[in-house]
C-alpha cells in the first residue's frame, strides 16, 4: 500500500483542512464538499484524512463492520454472536464516477435466489465505507440513478437492495466527502444540500507559497517513506488534538442566545429548510471543541455559517456560490443586540442607537459608493452575475445612446439577458443509447420496462415474467417434484428498460448588427439563458457558437458546465455582418469531433438568428448549402426565429426547412404560451 501525502505537510488551504477536520471531530457535521479548480490539493486533503481518523471496533469476520457493542439486528452476515471486537483503522472508500449499481449497493445472486432461496449477496462500496470515509472525486459527474442511491443511503443511514421481492438491507453510516470543478458542472440540488459544509479551493498567488508546495510534493515523490516519517510528530499530535476535541464535544454547551444567532441567520438568507439550522449548530459546537472550550461563541456561529451556508443560498445554476460577510456581521449582531435586550427585560437599556438618528460622522457618507478596491465582490472572477447590469442607458464606444437605427458594423457593448422563463420540452427524435438523462427516449438501465431478452453478460435487471415463461415448459423434463420452480442459467430474462438520456444541445448564436438592437438582444440572450438553465435540469452537455462580423467563433466547446455557458452569453458583444453559413459550418466542425469522442451522445442544434445572411458571394444560398449539410448527417435542430416587428420575411422558417428541423418564436418557446405545444424536434430527412 503507498504511503499517503501527510495532512500537516499541506501548505495553505486552510478552509480545506478546517472543513475536513470538523467533520473528524464531529461526524454529525455531516461531510464537505470540496469546489475548487484542478491541481490544489482536493484529493490529497481527503486521502490524507482517514491518517488521522480514530480506529472502529468491528465484529471479527463481518463484511459490514458491525459495531461489537451494539451489532446491526438486520445484518445480512448476523446474527453475531456476543465476542470481542477487533479495532482497525477507518476506511477510505472511493466511489469511481462510472461505477455500476451493483458496485455501489452490492450484488445479489437472483439465479440462487429463485431457484435455492438463499440470499448470496455481494457488499458494495457502501457497505465497505461503512462507519469510515465514502469519497466521491468529481461528484458533479456521477450518474442520476447512483445519485438517488447515495442520496437514500445518507439520509437513512441504511443501503437496500431489491430484485423482484428478494430485499438485503444492511447499515450504511459515513462521512460524505465529494470534490469538484465548477467548470466541469454543477451538482444537482438535492445532493448539493446533502452536503453539510462546502469549502472553495484556489491555488495561492504567492511565490513563497508555492515555492513551498513543489519543494515538499518533490521531496514525497523522491522519498514518500521518508517524507512521512518527519511529519510523523505533527501527525501524531494532530491525531491526539481530534481526538481530544471528540471527548470534549458531549460537553460543549450551545446556548439558546447561539441558538437564535443561528436561526437568524438562516432566515436572513432564506435557505430552504431547516437542514441549514441544524448543520449549522453542529458545525458551531465542533468548532468550540477543536478550540477547546465548552461554550460556543459569536465567532463560531460566524464561522460555521460561512462554511454551512454558501451553497444553500443558490436558487439557480448561474448564481455563484457565496456569501454577504457585511449582511453577515449585522445579522450577528442584531441578534445578539435582541437577546441582549430580552435578558435586560426588554428595555433596551437605553443603549442602543436610535435608528432615526444623524449616522455617524465618521462613517462613510456615501454607503453604495464603490469600496477600496473599487468595486463590489462578485464572487464569479469578473464575470456580471445574471440581471446585474446597470439600469443606466448604455452608450456606444462614441458615448451616444443607443439607437435602433446605429450602423450595423459597429461593434456594441455587451447588453443584460431578460428575465429567464420556462421553456417547452425540446428533444431528438427516436431511441437513444447515451448518458442518462432527462431530454430524449433511450435504453437506459432504469425506467418503464419495455420487454425482456437474453442477457449479455452478468444480469442486471430480471424480468420476472418472462423469466418465468421461459422455463416453465422445462420444469417436467427437469425433473421438478415440489413447489418450486427449477431454473437454469438460460432461462434468466434481462428486462429492456426505456427513460431519458441527455444530449449535447450546441447553441448557435446570431450576434450580428442585425440582433444588435438593445430589447431585441436582451430578449435573444434571455431565451437562450432558459434554453440553458433547461439543459442544466435535463443533465445535458451544452456548447455555444457565436457568428458575426466575418467568421464564427466556439465561444465555449461543449462541457457540462451550463453556468460557464451562461458567463460566456452575459459578456457576449454584438455588431458587424452576419455570416450564418459559417456559423452553420463551424457548428459542423464541432459536432464531427464530438461524434468521435462521445459516440452515443445524440446532439440538439438550436439556432438562434432572424435568419438574415450578408457578407460574401451568395450569402443565403451558402447558408442553405450548410444547412443541408446538417441534415444529411441526421442532426436533429430547432430554429429560434428571433424576427420582430410587423413586417416578416420567414427566413428563419426557411432555414429551419433547409436543416430538415424546425422553427418556434420566442413567445411559443415558453411553456405557458397558447400559439402551440413544441414536441419533438422533427427528424433529420422527415421534413418536405
Amino acid at each position: 500500500m503507498s504511503t499517503p501525502y501527510p495532512f500537516t505537510a499541506i501548505v495553505g488551504q486552510d478552509d480545506l483542512r478546517l472543513g475536513l477536520l470538523l467533520n473528524a471531530v464531529s461526524p454529525a457535521v455531516g461531510g464537505v464538499l470540496v469546489r475548487g479548480e484542478k491541481g490544489t490539493a482536493k484529493s490529497t486533503a481527503v486521502r490524507a484524512l482517514a491518517a488521522l481518523m480514530p480506529e472502529v471496533a468491528v465484529v471479527p469476520g463481518c463484511r459490514f463492520s458491525c459495531d461489537p457493542a451494539s451489532p446491526d439486528p438486520a445484518c445480512p452476515d448476523g446474527p453475531h454472536a456476543e465476542a470481542a471486537g477487533v479495532s482497525r483503522a477507518a476506511r477510505t472508500v472511493e466511489l469511481p464516477v462510472g461505477a455500476s449499481e451493483d458496485r455501489l449497493v452490492g450484488a445479489l445472486d437472483i439465479e440462487r435466489a429463485l431457484s435455492e432461496g438463499v440470499k448470496a449477496f455481494e457488499p458494495g462500496l457502501l457497505a465497505d465505507a461503512h462507519r469510515g470515509i465514502l469519497y466521491v472525486d468529481e461528484v458533479n459527474l456521477l450518474h442520476d440513478h447512483l445519485v438517488d442511491l447515495l442520496l437514500d443511503a445518507a439520509a437513512m443511514g441504511a443501503s437496500y437492495v431489491e430484485r423482484e421481492g428478494v430485499s438485503v438491507r444492511h447499515a450504511a453510516r459515513f462521512l460524505l466527502v465529494g470534490t469538484m470543478n465548477p467548470e466541469e458542472g454543477e451538482l444537482r440540488p438535492q445532493l448539493l444540500d446533502r452536503f453539510g459544509l462546502t469549502v472553495e479551493v484556489a491555488a495561492s498567488r504567492d511565490t513563497d507559497e508555492r515555492v513551498e508546495v513543489v519543494r515538499r510534493r518533490l521531496a514525497y515523490d523522491d522519498d514518500p517513506e521518508g517524507f512521512a516519517a518527519r511529519w510523523a510528530d505533527e501527525e501524531a499530535a494532530l491525531r491526539e488534538r481530534i481526538a481530544a476535541a471528540r471527548a470534549l464535544l458531549p460537553r460543549v454547551v450551545l446556548g439558546d442566545g447561539v441558538l437564535r444567532q443561528i436561526a437568524a441567520t438562516c432566515a436572513a438568507f432564506e435557505v430552504d429548510g431547516m437542514r441549514a439550522d441544524i448543520v449549522m449548530a453542529r458545525t458551531a459546537t465542533a468548532l468550540a471543541a477543536w478550540a477547546g472550550r465548552e461554550e460556543v461563541t459569536a465567532d463560531d456561529v460566524r464561522q460555521a455559517a460561512l462554511l454551512a451556508l454558501p451553497h444553500r443560498r443558490r436558487r439557480n445554476p448561474f448564481d455563484a456560490p457565496g456569501l454577504d460577510e457585511d449582511k453577515l456581521d449585522q445579522t450577528l449582531d442584531e441578534a445578539g443586540r435582541q437577546e441582549q435586550e430580552e435578558e435586560q427585560g426588554g428595555n433596551g437599556g437605553g443603549d442602543l442607537p436610535d435608528p432615526d438618528s444623524d449616522p455617524d460622522p465618521d462613517s462613510d457618507p456615501d454607503p453604495g459608493g464603490p469600496g477600496p478596491d473599487g468595486g463590489g465582490d462578485d464572487g464569479g472572477g469578473g464575470v456580471p452575475p445574471q440581471g446585474g447590469a446597470s439600469d443606466t442607458p448604455s452608450q456606444t464606444p462614441e458615448g451616444a445612446p443607443d439607437a435602433p437605427g446605429r450602423s450595423a458594423g459597429a461593434e456594441q457593448q455587451p447588453v443584460a439577458s431578460a428575465e429567464p422563463f420556462r421553456t417547452k420540452m425540446l428533444s431528438v427524435p427516436g431511441l437513444g443509447e447515451g448518458a442518462a438523462g432527462r431530454r430524449s427516449r433511450a435504453r437506459t438501465e432504469h425506467g418503464r420496462t419495455t420487454g425482456a431478452r437474453r442477457p449479455q453478460g452478468s444480469l442486471t435487471k430480471l424480468h420476472l415474467a418472462a423469466t418465468v415463461q421461459a422455463a416453465a415448459p422445462h420444469q417436467r423434463a427437469r425433473g421438478r417434484s415440489g413447489r418450486g420452480l427449477v431454473v437454469r442459467r438460460d432461462d434468466l430474462r434481462q428486462a429492456n428498460r426505456e427513460g431519458r438520456e441527455g444530449n449535447l444541445v450546441l447553441f448557435v448564436v446570431d450576434a450580428s448588427g442585425s440582433m444588435a438592437a438593445r430589447q431585441r438582444m436582451s430578449a435573444v440572450k434571455g431565451a437562450v439563458l432558459s434554453l440553458l438553465l433547461d439543459a442544466y435540469q435535463r443533465r445535458d452537455k451544452v456548447g455555444l457558437v457565436t457568428f458575426r462580423g466575418k467568421d464564427a467563433e466556439v465561444v465555449l466547446p461543449p462541457t457540462s458546465s451550463v453556468d460557464a455557458a451562461a458567463a460566456r452569453l452575459e459578456s457576449l458583444p454584438t455588431g458587424g455582418r452576419t455570416p450564418l453559413a459559417a456559423g452553420l459550418l463551424k457548428a459542423h466542425d464541432v459536432l464531427r469531433i464530438e461524434r468521435l469522442r462521445d459516440p452515443s451522445r445524440r446532439p440538439l442544434l438550436v439556432v438562434v438568428t432572424d435568419g438574415r445572411a450578408t457578407g460574401g458571394p451568395e450569402p443565403v444560398a451558402l447558408a442553405g448549402r450548410a444547412g443541408r449539410l446538417h441534415r444529411s448527417e441526421g442532426t436533429a435542430s430547432v430554429v429560434v426565429d428571433c424576427e420582430s416587428g410587423y413586417v416578416r420575411l420567414g427566413l428563419a422558417g426557411e432555414l429551419a426547412r433547409e436543416l430538415g428541423g424546425t422553427a418556434v418564436t420566442l413567445d411559443e418557446l415558453r411553456a405557458d404560451s397558447i400559439a402551440g405545444l413544441v414536441k419533438d424536434v422533427t427528424a433529420a430527412g422527415r421534413a418536405a
